[in-house]
């Protein structure tokens, strides 16, 4: 058997391509060490994640689009089995509606 075969496939360019598009409207990313990834499109989304424990919860602004792209693909590729990366903005009503898949969960 190849090597290879075992390795989950990373999602496409145009896939990152968009997440990255998402990072340069965004405030920070976080991560549960496990399979949630959310890029937090706003600052009370920020507070929230922060209020909720997650760490690395990472400023945008702190270390730039590129490296938090660069940083995205690492947690990805290191998550659990059901992970997904999720951009997560504040929306009267439903807080439901606040969320929109950038990778969905596997």
């Amino acid at each position: 058997m190849l090597e290879h075969q075992n390795k989950p496939l990373m999602p496409s360019k145009t896939t990152w391509n968009k997440i990255e598009k998402t990072l340069e409207r965004s405030v920070s990313i976080a991560f549960d060490t496990c399979h949630k990834i959310y890029v937090n499109e706003d600052e009370e989304q920020h507070e929230k994640m922060k209020g909720y424990g997650y760490d690395p919860l990472i400023r945008i602004e702190t270390i730039g689009v590129k490296e938090a792209l660069e940083t995205l693909k690492i947690w990805y590729e290191h998550s659990c089995g059901l992970k997904f990366i999720s951009a997560v903005r504040t929306v009267d009503g439903n807080p439901n509606d606040g969320f929109t898949d950038l990778i969905p969960q596997m």
